[in-house]
């Protein structure tokens, strides 16, 4: 059976991960000389506490490469095809670790490495089809065109109070545009070939959320959704019943957003996204 893998940047709750044996290789969050594996040594809770009262600023780094060979490793001794799925390249240096580490482990193992050029549900929900397929034995050739076609049909779009988390992390991209206001705007930004993208302005959290909605709707039938939240539960409830005229609220995904991204995000972040139907 191909095996999968993933990085923490994917969101896919530990729960998920089990049901559907799928590997997660972590990315980590730095608060000075302090050093966290994303999902292992700080869970959300504490880090978003952190986050918001620590004086210094975080920052990510991407596994190394023999992060993902050690895993490699491992794996090959239970099968010989291996999918790995990654953070956009172009946000993070997770996608190289795991092209390199191919070369560590030599021909142990077939291994193809896909660059989601996501975050968050833009990647857990083609790994979570990914992994159903594997169980059911679909090899490995047929699970990275799978794969690629979903990465074609993604739609996502996230709601910030503020974009400054971005900014600081030095992963703004165009969303630049929307820095600067003397207003209190809240941005509304999606990724394009894998880079932050700006949507649009909005005067109120509100507005922000009615905007996150008409955005979906803009997608037309879609396939599977996934809402995700940092830190407003209630929130993201509410959202998934908004959403609830354009997909069945009961089969949404719910996922929060993992430390390493929240890093970047910061607090109070909704996403909505899913795979526009053929």
């Amino acid at each position: 059976m191909v095996k999968i893998i993933c990085d923490s940047g994917c969101d896919l709750t530990h729960e998920m991960a089990g049901k559907y044996d799928i590997s997660i290789v972590p990315l980590t969050v730095h608060f000075g000389n302090e050093t966290f594996r994303d999902g292992i040594d700080i869970t959300a809770d504490v880090f978003y506490e952190k986050l918001v009262t620590d004086k210094v600023h975080p920052t990510t780094s991407a596994p190394g490469p023999g992060v993902f060979a050690e895993l490699y490793g491992r794996l090959a001794r239970q099968t010989d095809e291996i999918m790995v799925i990654t953070i956009s390249s172009k946000l993070s240096a997770t996608y190289e670790s795991a092209i390199q580490a191919k070369e560590l482990v030599g021909n142990a193992c077939r291994i193809e490495v896909i660059d989601s050029l996501w975050v968050c549900g833009g990647m857990l929900i083609p790994a979570l089809h990914a992994a159903r397929a594997a169980l059911q034995g679909m090899k490995l050739s047929e699970l990275v065109k799978m794969v690629k076609d979903l990465l074609s049909r993604v739609n996502g779009y996230i709601i910030f109070d503020t974009l400054e988390y971005l900014r600081k992390g030095g992963r703004i991209g165009k969303a630049e545009a929307l820095l600067g206001s003397l207003l209190k705007l809240n941005p509304v930004i999606t990724l394009k070939n894998g880079l932050v993208s700006p949507v649009a302005r909005t005067r109120s959290r509100a507005s922000a959320i009615d905007t996150l909605v008409e955005l979906m709707e803009k997608v037309g039938s879609i396939e599977e959704m996934i809402v995700e939240h940092a830190t407003t539960p209630d929130e993201l409830e509410v959202l998934a019943g908004r959403l609830s005229h354009i997909f069945p609220v009961e089969k949404m995904l719910r996922a929060r957003i993992s430390p390493v991204i929240g890093v970047h995000t910061g607090p109070r972040v909704l996403i909505a996204g899913g795979i526009a139907a053929k």
